[in-house]
């Protein structure tokens, strides 16, 4: 019994068989039409994928309502400039810096560069400029200069100047900030993507060997597969743009989550070919059955990804809408590409039979159900610590972290913290018609706020006794515009970390009392708001995808007790998965919970609701629990084992392969989570069947005979044989 059987008989509401039958021999028909164009679609394909702009900011997709967001654009519209990053220079006399600031200021895109010379004459003794100023551009026979962009961090242009700018500037400086980390996150993701999707081929074309009977068929499977990956990356280009984490694992979770289709569409034609003298008639039979059934089963799926989309932070729109997507094509490519090419080798397949690999799994089924009272036992004993582990796991926001530590812009964030203490730049916007008193008094305010070192502004130079008409034009024009005057802030501590965001609180609080209208913005204060959204996303995902697969499993076998058992039993395997995280120590990645909780969710219930399928038929078809628990076990086993295997396959080789821990976090949890699922459904859900059988017959349309049945057959209540 394949998993996607168990939807039929919603989908046929909606679909004719007629119909579909009809379609189907069309498709049988005209197999090598079908394959050429097929292959024709590539062309389409590869130009929207060339074309499609990959997103390397993860803050960008933060919500427009934000102040931190909203500030940014201010910055771009008021001051031409949109990111900025700081430059260390090692041992280099004032005059060669002074070189190195033209030339940098030279690249395009670089709109400004300041340092010392835009605040005071270049022949000033740094002794006698005030101490902020001093502080924040030397230390020791190290200096720092600020570069800015007239474009966003984690636009093209800003990534090519930041290229740019490390060709040019030598050994002895080092580029920090946010888009130096952008553009090693772009480099390193457009580097590993393609071994992603190898290993995942590789790994998942091992397992189907090893649980197919024919070595040419995994072949065909991840050629179809390849295909609707294809087809489904290249239409991303009506999106305008794809965060590279979908990017990374678009191809992954299609492999991982569609492959069940394939080998239902194989096994539906292999039962259909002796009834039927034409294969192309057995092979329209076949796609009628599979398409009926894979739809309905593809609808987990999807309510997994469905979920997705209503977080506030859009990353998971941009997921959910592409992996629905394809999920989507995943099904059409299985009946139609995939019936084409089997026939076009079925002599291939039959050559390359071979003998199944996979072991008789009787025994283990027979001990599993043996001990029931076993695994409901551990089941209790291990919900509240898993439920507790789940709840507590450490995230980080920092999407920095876990990157490799020779990276170019690792190596800069380091020196600049060892350097010049520190570890992040806020920047405060504030009306540019406050009083010179008020803006002296925030300022000195701010600098007083534990971790602070300096905050660097027009106020900073006043503060030296310079009359404003005596400053630099470059440097008024830089930090003032008509509406808004800008102040750099130094922080001595990381982003995304508990005193930062204390930090940023307290600094609010002090601004606001002085200027409502000021907003402190930059990349501490947008992972700050980044916590803060995605905290309330990862509830609002979690309880949509559950109630979505709960409505689901609710209809398909209309009943109100095996939703409950069903959810209860994935989302148990999601606590366990979580929880071994949180016991063991390690941290993920802020995303990872929820796209996790999602996916696991909504791909493996699929096994939970294949064996319960076998086991109400067979109470239906008037066996005793113990014997529909027994054959539903047995018949499900192999292929719940594949399905889990296939995503396990398809991610395990992508955690160990990457270097980016925002996809290896997500991977990881995956892998992990597949085979946890697997596990807890075949040790735990039959013995959930055995215990709840009389409430599960009670409370579902049409089961309630069955209890009836079994007075008749005990005598009125006594033990089933």
């Amino acid at each position: 019994m394949n998993k996607p059987v168990i939807f039929g008989t919603i989908t046929k509401k909606i679909w004719k068989v007629r119909k579909m039958k009809r379609i189907g021999k069309f498709i049988a028909k005209r197999k090598i039409s079908i394959v050429l164009m097929a292959l024709l679609l590539l062309i389409p394909s590869a130009i929207g994928f060339i074309a499609t702009k990959v997103n390397y900011d993860i803050l960008s997709y933060l919500p427009d309502s934000l102040e931190t967001v909203a500030g940014q654009d201010i910055m771009v519209d008021e001051f031409g400039m949109g990111a900025f990053s700081m430059v260390v220079v090692d041992g280099m006399e004032k005059k060669d810096v002074v070189a190195l600031e033209e030339k940098i200021e030279a690249i395009d895109h670089v709109e400004k560069v300041l340092w010392y010379d835009d605040f005071v004459g270049i022949d000033v003794p740094v002794s006698m400029i005030p101490g902020a100023v001093a502080d924040a551009l030397f230390q020791g026979d190290s200096t720092m200069m600020i570069a800015l962009f007239d474009q966003t961090t984690s636009a093209e242009t800003t990534m090519e100047a930041i290229e740019e700018m490390r060709t040019q500037v030598g050994q002895q400086c080092f580029i920090s900030g946010m888009s130096g980390i952008v553009t090693d996150i772009k480099n390193l993701a457009m580097k590993e993507i393609p071994g992603y999707v190898m290993v995942a081929s590789l790994l998942s074309l091992l397992v189907l060997i090893l649980t197919t009977d024919s070595f040419a068929v995994p072949f065909l499977f991840l050629t179809s597969i390849g295909l609707a990956v294809a087809y489904n990356m290249g239409s991303n280009l009506f999106l305008g743009d794809v965060s590279y984490i979908t990017q990374a694992l678009v191809a992954v979770l299609q492999l991982g989550v569609t492959t069940d289709y394939s080998i239902f569409l194989l096994h539906s034609y292999e039962e259909c070919r002796p009834r039927y003298e034409n294969r192309d008639d057995a092979m329209a039979e076949a796609i009628s059955e599979t398409f009926i059934s894979v739809i309905g089963s593809s609808l987990t799926t999807i309510a997994g990804f469905a979920a997705l989309i209503f977080m506030t932070f859009a990353l998971g729109e941009n997921l959910g809408i592409v992996m629905i997507k394809g999920v989507i094509i995943g099904v059409v490519c299985c009946v139609t590409v995939l019936p084409a090419m089997v026939l076009l080798f079925e002599k291939q397949i039959m050559k390359f039979r071979h003998r199944s690999f996979f072991p008789d799994m009787g025994k283990l089924s027979d001990f599993i159900r043996k001990f029931h009272w076993v695994w409901i036992l551990l089941f209790l004993i291990a919900f509240v610590p898993a439920y507790h582990g789940n709840n507590e796991v450490e995230l980080y926001y920092n999407i920095d972290t876990g990157l490799p530590d020779d990276l170019d812009s690792a190596v800069a964030n380091e020196k600049l913290k060892n350097t010049f203490d520190m570890s992040n730049v806020h920047i405060l916007l504030m009306n540019s018609g406050n009083s010179a008193k008020d803006k002296a008094n925030m300022i000195q305010e701010i600098e007083q706020v534990d971790g602070v070192d300096w905050a660097l502004g027009i106020q900073s130079v006043l503060g030296g006794g310079i009359p404003e008409s005596m400053i630099p034009q470059k440097l008024t024009s830089t930090l003032k515009s008509e509406n808004y005057e800008m102040v750099f802030i130094c922080s001595q501590y990381s982003s995304a970390t508990a005193p930062c965001n204390a930090q940023i609180a307290r600094i609010n609080e002090i601004v606001k009392a002085y200027d409502d209208t000021a907003m402190v913005i930059g990349e501490a204060p947008l992972m700050k708001d980044l916590e803060d959204v995605t905290s309330v996303d990862l509830m609002t995902v979690n309880t949509l995808s559950i109630l979505a697969i709960f409505l689901i499993v609710m209809v398909v076998f209309k009943s109100f007790s095996l939703p409950f058992i069903l959810v209860t039993t994935i989302e148990f395997s999601i606590f366990v998965n979580m929880a071994f995280s949180y016991y063991r120590g390690i941290s993920q990645a802020f995303v990872a919970p929820i796209v996790v909780g999602t996916i696991q969710l909504g791909a493996t219930v699929d096994y939970a609701i294949l064996m319960t399928n076998r086991y109400k038929d067979e109470r239906l078809a008037g066996k005793s629990k113990k014997e529909a628990v027994e054959i539903a076990h047995k018949t499900s086993f192999h292929s719940i084992i594949t399905s889990a295997f296939s995503l396990f396959a398809s991610t395990i080789g992508v955690a160990l392969y990457s270097n980016i821990d925002m996809i290896k976090s997500i991977v990881i949890l995956l892998a992990r989570g597949a085979l946890i699922s697997m596990a807890i459904v075949l040790f735990l859900l039959p013995s959930f069947f055995l215990v709840f059988d009389r409430l599960i017959c009670f409370t579902t349309i049409g089961m309630r005979k069955c209890l009836k049945q079994q007075n008749v057959e005990t005598g009125g209540g006594e033990n089933e044989k």
